[in-house]
């Protein structure tokens, strides 16, 4: 398994690298604070998780982004998250392909097995 977390110092990103870590699972942790997440990662977790729009957090402390996102056409909504990512539900757990957004600990316990 080749785990990446993409998170911020908050409690659902600590509680991904938690679950991870109570199963001797090595990670690699991103701050997307100090460091965005690239166009193709970010492309590739769209492609895991269907629809931009669950890409982003309706709790997401930037509501004029969000807003702005939310009530844009379709084709411009990666761009524009793209541009703006403190609009991203967190954490985003990557292993190679598969992708989650937010905790969903019944997906991850499913990589587990199938590794």
């Amino acid at each position: 398994m080749n785990i990446q977390i993409f998170g911020r110092k908050d409690f659902d990103t600590k509680k991904a690298e938690r679950f991870f870590k109570e199963r001797n699972i090595k990670f690699q942790s991103i701050n997307l604070n100090e460091k965005e997440i690239s166009k193709g990662e970010l492309k590739s977790v769209l492609d895991s998780v269907d629809s931009v729009d669950n890409l982003l957090d309706p709790k997401s402390k930037d509501k004029d982004s969000l807003a702005l996102i939310n009530y844009s056409p379709e084709s411009t909504k990666f761009e524009k998250i793209l541009e703006n990512q403190s609009v991203l539900k967190v954490p985003i757990v990557r292993n190679g392909k598969k992708a989650t957004v937010g905790v969903d600990e019944k997906t991850w316990k499913k990589w587990i097995e199938e590794a």
